[in-house]
């Protein structure tokens, strides 16, 4: 299994603000991923920062991702969407830049549509466009010399573009949504907020088998064995989600994800992002669990093991030849012990009297 963590922006222990520092910050903590927020917009003078991130990245394992703006309105007005697709173009760009892995994206409302098929076959049309724009930046089929400031784009595939789940009801992208969506569109990768999808389910993601049953969900509609998360704890009401929290203070858990993760998760590729306001602290809290998980199920397995090893062994099956031999000797004995008392029988006619053995003989004669 591959496991990346990391927080969603620049630590906050990181006593320098830029994206570089904060990447070198969550190598120290342990943590191997990161995804840089742009609230709003993205500033032109930050460009500087996502290519030096982007060569640091390239470089190393170390994963880089970017979510785009928050506000987004894909399902309003045309100049309502106009305007989501300019600001999702300068982070697109600024993916390019950082070598983003992934570049994740919110729907907004439904607007003038309801949820169901029209929103769908909407949105698939748009994340097509998005798609074959972020692979136009990446430059893909231009010279190599034309790109050599950034080596990663011959190397590595374009971002993937993910559709993220939203955690209001009248907001698009229930789990069933994002993946209609990224099943219709190469390039497109649902991203599983699990504080949106516990708060819009009303508190539904509780146990292991409730985090089985997603992935189990997922892996069916979409396929594939890589999965990209965002998790924090939440403070919801009424299947709505009204801030994020962090984790201790939250009745969503990580334990049972851990636990999934730990017992069933060996054949997933899965980078989580820590959306909680203490960011590279839960991340951090994220691993200890996860290792604490591993640590457990490894010592269920070798306790098993020994009670496996210490348990009798099956009876071997006989030999004929050697039970033949056992039961010939059980008639020569027994044949011996007749002769045997034929004789005291014998003598005791002739003396006419009735003769008495020992304990000692009498055991040699029966055994």
């Amino acid at each position: 299994m591959s496991l990346k963590l990391g927080p969603a922006g620049v630590p906050l222990s990181c006593k320098g603000r830029t994206i570089v520092e904060g990447m070198d910050d969550i190598t120290v903590l342990g943590l191997d991923a990161m995804e840089v927020q742009t609230v709003r917009t993205v500033q032109p003078h930050h460009f500087d920062q996502y290519w030096q991130a982007g060569i640091l990245s390239w470089k190393s394992d170390f994963e880089m991702n970017m979510h785009g703006p928050y506000y987004a309105e894909l399902l309003g007005s045309k100049r309502e969407r106009n305007r989501t697709l300019s600001k999702m173009e300068a982070s697109m760009q600024a993916g390019k830049l950082v070598n983003a892995r992934h570049l994740t994206y919110h729907v907004g409302p439904y607007g003038d549509f309801e949820p169901g098929p029209k929103a769908n076959e909407e949105l698939i049309n748009i994340f097509a466009g998005v798609v074959d724009r972020v692979r136009n930046i990446w430059g893909v089929e231009e010279e190599e010399e034309e790109y050599s400031a950034f080596p990663w784009v011959h190397e590595a595939e374009p971002s993937l573009v993910g559709v993220e789940t939203s955690g209001r009801q009248e907001l698009w992208g229930t789990v069933e949504e994002v993946l209609e969506v990224c099943n219709h569109v190469d390039g497109t990768v649902p991203v599983l907020n699990m504080a949106h999808i516990h708060a819009r389910g009303h508190g539904m993601m509780r146990t292991s088998e409730d985090y089985a049953e997603l992935f189990d969900s997922v892996r069916e509609s979409y396929g594939g064995s890589k999965f990209y998360c965002h998790f924090a704890g939440v403070e919801h009401r009424m299947g709505n989600a009204l801030h994020y929290t962090q984790i201790k203070k939250s009745d969503l858990k990580f334990e049972p994800f851990a636990e999934y993760l730990a017992e069933e998760g060996d054949w997933m590729d899965i980078t989580i992002i820590s959306d909680s306001p203490l960011l590279e602290h839960d991340a951090m809290y994220m691993l200890q669990h996860y290792d604490k998980a591993r640590q457990r199920l490894l010592e269920i397995r070798a306790r098993d093991d020994r009670v496996m090893m210490s348990a009798p062994t099956s009876p071997i099956h006989e030999n004929p030849e050697s039970k033949d031999e056992q039961i010939t000797d059980s008639k020569t004995s027994k044949s011996i012990s007749e002769e045997k008392a034929s004789v005291k029988v014998s003598k005791s006619k002739e003396s006419k009297m009735i003769a008495f053995e020992d304990e000692d003989e009498d055991e040699d004669d029966l055994f």
